[in-house]
């Protein structure tokens, strides 16, 4: 989709400056606070981002700017989400040392919950990109699902957001009576992710602050209700520890982490950072999940350990967790995730899909 032959920004954001910033008397967009403007041809909508205790001053203003962008753009869908910012922790200069850092707190943040009528939230994570962390995250969602329980997936990785394709789904999300985000479902769970806001193939250039709050936007989706909650919300972080880490542990409490890596050292020196940073920010590790643990010989079905044997399997005993599976590297599972059919749905009986679901039956049971 594209914006619409008619549709001037400069002339949008001009009209949007027409409502003004109750605090510096400014318009919105001079005041800096339409972010993320997005126009399509059926649908406008922006972020506007605000401190948290001033959420309650923001909300005329938030309906205010609805109706100017919706007049403005003559478009049947005109949103905006108002979200609220963190302001960044005053960090004193010293060594550079990780268990020094005024952050890593051990314990739960203060401040961090679960989403409204979510029972468990397990993260998926990884220190490195091309683990396989996406797919393992994908899988096990569809897998709890499987087993029968009410599942949902938060596509964390703003930058680089996979779930939409792997799961086959497209589409924009809805508002609900609070202006929360409506997930879309697909495979019998409820997705949220940025992919299913920005045009597709679209790079997100935004720097830490911006994407933060696009991670608490959809942090706060309508996850389930009091009649149906969700049983489990499976959280697919981006690789690193870096902002959007950082803000899902201060926000979102967490049941625990299953770390993703492949047996190689290189991948596991950096899962080893992931595992440090959560400990130190006292998530438990729920265990290891060793992705491309071998290759099956399609003639004799003997294992080839392409990236070595065993490496996640040793990590996960050093770490004093248990590790949760071996996942082989098979062609089945990467056209599934290209075809947008979970393996664990279309063929649960492959070797790779039979690991997923015993995870998440241990899982389940934690």
């Amino acid at each position: 989709m594209s914006d619409g032959p008619a549709l001037d920004r400069a002339a949008i954001l001009s009209a949007l400056d027409g409502v003004r910033d109750p605090k510096s008397g400014q318009g919105l967009a001079a005041a800096g606070l339409v972010r993320g403007l997005i126009l399509r041809a059926d649908r406008a909508a922006f972020m506007l981002e605000v401190p948290q205790a001033d959420i309650e001053l923001y909300g005329p203003v938030r309906d205010a700017a609805e109706q100017v962008l919706a007049r403005a753009t003559g478009l049947p869908k005109a949103q905006v989400v108002l979200t609220a910012e963190t302001a960044a922790p005053q960090v004193q200069a010293r060594r550079a040392k990780v268990a020094e850092d005024p952050q890593a707190r051990l314990g739960h943040m203060p401040d961090a919950e679960r989403p409204a009528h979510v029972k468990k939230v397990v993260a998926v994570a990884s220190g490195k990109g091309g683990v396989g962390k996406s797919t393992v995250a994908v899988s096990l969602a569809v897998a709890f699902a499987r087993l029968g329980l009410r599942a949902g997936l938060l596509d964390a990785d703003i930058y680089g957001p996979s779930a939409p394709h792997m799961l086959g789904v497209e589409g924009e999300p809805t508002f609900d009576a609070e202006k929360r985000l409506n997930p879309l479902e697909a495979w019998g769970v409820k997705v949220m992710s940025i992919g299913f806001i920005v045009e597709p193939g679209d790079a997100a250039i935004w720097r830490g602050p911006m994407a933060s709050s696009a991670v608490r936007t959809l942090l706060g989706s309508n996850w389930g209700s009091e009649a149906e909650p969700l049983d489990v919300l499976v959280v697919d972080l981006p690789p690193g520890t870096g902002d959007i880490q950082l803000t899902i542990v201060q926000r979102l409490k967490l049941d625990g982490v299953v770390i993703v890596s492949t047996p190689q050292e290189i991948a596991l020196i950096d899962a080893r950072r992931a595992v440090t940073m959560f400990r130190k920010m006292g998530t438990e590790i729920l265990g290891v999940v060793e992705n491309m643990a071998y290759f099956a010989d399609p003639t004799t079905g003997a294992k080839i350990p392409i990236f070595g044997a065993g490496g996640a399997a040793a990590e996960a005993e050093r770490l004093g967790v248990p590790l949760l599976g071996q996942v082989p590297l098979e062609t089945p599972l990467r056209e599934a995730c290209d075809a947008g059919r979970p393996l664990v749905a279309t063929d649960p009986d492959s070797p790779a899909a039979r690991v997923f679901l015993e995870i998440a039956r241990n899982l389940s049971n934690t």
